[in-house]
């Protein structure tokens, strides 16, 4: 890296995509359209667990306008999924792999038409027969592992999709020691991505004869490698494109319609188009994991902690998606952001009959936060002792060691960012400790306010011995002086703005002004793979890999090679898997770290709850972008305050009942806090780029403890059953006595 005074990071230079996504003229997967191009529309399974015995597609195929209908028999290789091929791309009889004819869920595909139309293509679904063979079906996970239960995967006994253990210490000594016990029982719900642009696709072949699939996504190389392997073509004849994408939030980093996209028009040799309508999109892509977590935790009169036991159950639905590193995440955050001597968890992922489970913002840790951090506000109650007191009492620091045995990586700054949280929001420091300032009491009788904190950390980039990596090009052009800065990466913009970023990092590693630099992104055909666009890792990695490409790319510049071209592939510090009996491992390579104070207004004759006030205390390590940053924090907050207030996706017998935007509701503009501070931290990670940490998730991860903190504060009640609804806390207060009966 160049060694300058920085002009280009640390700048609020405007989005490169800015104008063109306010006038309208960037084009989204649905805004595409080829000539010639057919519509297609997929029959979804009509029961929760059945065997497909029969797909009569007669009746479609004979309408006027079907081109063509798919179905199970059509798949070279009936197999898909970002971790483990466990899912069919069709569901029906015929084909090589056993249990490809059975549905495990509502949202499994049975088959597919194409047809001149979109009209045309939906009526001929209503004339494909299909014969099924009902299967018992399990929608608890916990009665999913009882002996009785259906058997969802033959190799995942008792439905067991992954176990992880974590022993440290000795629980008995830790529980003698403890002068104080808790215990609590949390639950989540599924939690809907709502992003702005529902699924949509078109499939073409290009000049160079590749099945081209223009699609939104979180990791084009990822996409293209299902692809291939589905279809059993070579990797080089499928090319992934990513447009504009309108949001992901971890809801694309799975398939949806790329792969029946690209089956459609490598067999029939023309453009096939799908879009899918709202409901469409609830129904069929998957959702954040429900996890129940039953917590003891146990301190000493002066607030230690001496043990935390814990058993974490999260429902994956009918098939892995990333349960196992969704649960493996959950299972590093349940303990909270604190040195524990002694520890026994355990911590399941479990097969049901329910929509399958998948990454969402902070997968896993804002469940897991919820448990940990009530349990934390518990122990503060209990010992009567001030909530960031207790907090920074445990805190872990530089060279603690986790409950996974090992020391945290260097960089550790939770002590700090809890003090900023504190000093920017409701607390005083005083001789004898922090002490929490009252929230003041509202005028109307039938109103409480109250305050509360919460705060975590979060892995930045992939765990548990996966073999991180990430790709850039650069290529540098003019005579004497460098005219022009081209960036290659495949780096998936959802909407949070990473191609200005990755710009503005080219740009500062090269030493040129911003306006310089050009990026090509997103596209398998002119770049390697960048990984995915999730676990908070595009502009840690990414800016690593910008910097090693610049590097070279300026050597070559300088020994007078015009154009001057160099890639570079990254690899961070290696992690390691957990030991499957004791949790043992060295699970990441960086770490963001959080802490949100929140006031609320809760009116204990209705249960509702205003949220007034968010301060959110984040270690971003060095900013790049001031505005997108800020952005990223206010964005995250309201979408966790949809998660902690409002957002209950209703699901019976594996079915959702809710799937429009008018029954499963989400905030809108009157729904913000009025007020939202960041605190920006920039304690600078060790190996980040500039010390640059990831930190998209991090602002969604404390926000529903924090808020449940605050309800306690405000009414002496505590929440553990996310979403906290009016009801619920109507429900709870009418227990405890409070409102009118």
């Amino acid at each position: 890296m160049p060694d300058r005074t920085s002009t280009v990071i640390s700048q609020s230079i405007k989005r490169i995509d800015a104008r063109g996504k306010v006038t309208g003229e960037t084009p989204y997967p649905g805004d595409i359209d080829i000539d010639g191009q057919l519509w297609m529309r997929v029959k979804f399974s009509e029961r929760a667990h059945a065997r497909v015995l029969k797909v009569d597609t007669s009746g479609a195929e004979a309408l006027d306008g079907v081109i063509g209908v798919f179905t199970s028999r059509d798949v070279p290789i009936n197999e898909y999924g970002l971790v483990i091929t466990d899912q069919p791309v069709l569901c029906g009889p015929g084909g090589d792999k056993a249990g490809t004819d059975v549905v495990r869920c509502y949202m499994d595909m049975v088959a597919t038409v194409v047809a001149e139309s979109d009209a045309i293509a939906r009526e001929a679904l209503a004339l494909i027969d299909i014969e099924y063979d009902d299967l018992p079906a399990v929608f608890d996970p916990e009665d999913a592992r009882q002996d009785s239960a259906p058997q969802l995967h033959p190799d995942a006994p008792d439905n067991v999709l992954t176990q992880y253990r974590m022993r440290k210490g000795d629980m008995e000594a830790g529980w003698a020691q403890a002068d104080v016990v808790v215990e609590g029982e949390y639950e989540t719900t599924w939690q809907e991505h709502a992003y702005l642009q529902p699924e949509a696709g078109l499939a073409y072949i290009d000049d160079d004869n590749r099945v081209t699939v223009v699609v939104a996504g979180q990791w084009t190389h990822e996409d293209q490698e299902q692809i291939y392997h589905a279809l059993d073509l070579p990797p080089e004849q499928v090319r992934v494109i990513y447009p504009a994408i309108g949001g992901a939030f971890g809801g694309r980093e799975d398939m949806s319609v790329q792969i029946i996209l690209a089956l459609a028009a490598w067999k029939l040799r023309r453009p096939v188009k799908i879009q899918w309508n709202r409901e469409e999109s609830i129904l069929y892509h998957h959702k954040r994991h429900p996890i129940k977590v039953r917590a003891k935790w146990g301190a000493t009169s002066d607030g230690s902690l001496t043990a935390v036991w814990s058993e974490v159950i999260g429902d994956a639905g009918a098939y892995n998606y990333t349960s196992n590193k969704v649960m493996g995440n959950a299972h590093l955050s349940v303990s909270g952001p604190y040195v524990v001597p002694n520890a026994h968890i355990d911590t399941y992922a479990v097969f049901t009959n329910n929509i399958p489970s998948g990454a969402f913002r902070g997968f896993g840790s804002p469940q897991a936060l919820l448990a940990a951090e009530g349990q934390m506000n518990r122990l503060a109650a209990a010992l009567n002792m001030d909530p960031l007191e207790i907090r920074l009492k445990n805190s872990i620091r530089e060279g603690s060691i986790g409950t996974f045995g090992s020391a945290f990586v260097p960089g550790v700054s939770m002590p700090e960012v809890f003090e900023a949280c504190g000093l920017e929001s409701y607390w005083q420091r005083a001789e004898n400790g922090w002490r929490l300032q009252p929230a003041p009491r509202p005028a109307d009788p039938s109103k409480r306010r109250g305050r509360g904190m919460a705060g975590g950390f979060k892995n930045v980039g992939f765990s548990f011995g996966y073999p991180e990596n990430c790709w850039a090009g650069i290529e540098l052009r003019g005579k004497a002086d460098i005219e022009l800065v081209i960036l290659y990466h495949a780096g998936a913009d959802v909407g949070q703005g990473a191609h200005t970023a990755l710009s503005q990092m080219a740009a500062e590693a090269v030493g040129v002004d911003f306006d310089r630099v050009r990026i090509v992104a997103s596209d398998t055909a002119t770049s390697g793979s960048s990984g995915s666009a999730s676990a908070s890792r595009l502009t840690f990695m990414s800016g690593n890999a910008i910097a090693g490409a610049a590097a070279l790319a300026l050597r070559k510049w300088n020994d007078e090679e015009r154009p001057a071209k160099a890639e570079f592939v990254y690899r961070p510090p290696p992690t390691t898997a957990m030991d499957p009996q004791t949790g043992q491992s060295n699970p990441n390579f960086a770490y963001g770290y959080v802490a949100e104070a929140v006031e609320v207004e809760v009116d204990i004759e209705t249960g509702q709850v205003q949220l007034l006030e968010v301060v959110c205390a984040n270690d971003v390590g060095k900013v790049i972008n001031p505005q997108q940053l800020e952005g990223q924090i206010e964005g995250a907050i309201v979408q966790a305050q949809g998660y902690a207030l409002m957002e209950y996706l209703v699901s019976r017998d594996g079915r959702i009942l809710n799937p429009f935007l008018s029954t499963y509701l989400i905030p809108t503009s009157l729904d913000v806090p009025p007020k939202v501070k960041s605190v920006i931290l920039e304690h600078p990670d060790p190996v980040g780029p500039w010390g640059a940490r990831g930190m998209a998730e991090m602002p969604f991860l404390p926000l529903a403890p924090a808020i449940a903190a605050a309800i306690y504060d405000a009414t002496g009640v505590w929440m553990d059953s996310q979403p906290f609804t009016a009801q619920k806390i109507v429900d709870a207060l009418r227990a405890q006595g409070i409102g009118v009966i």
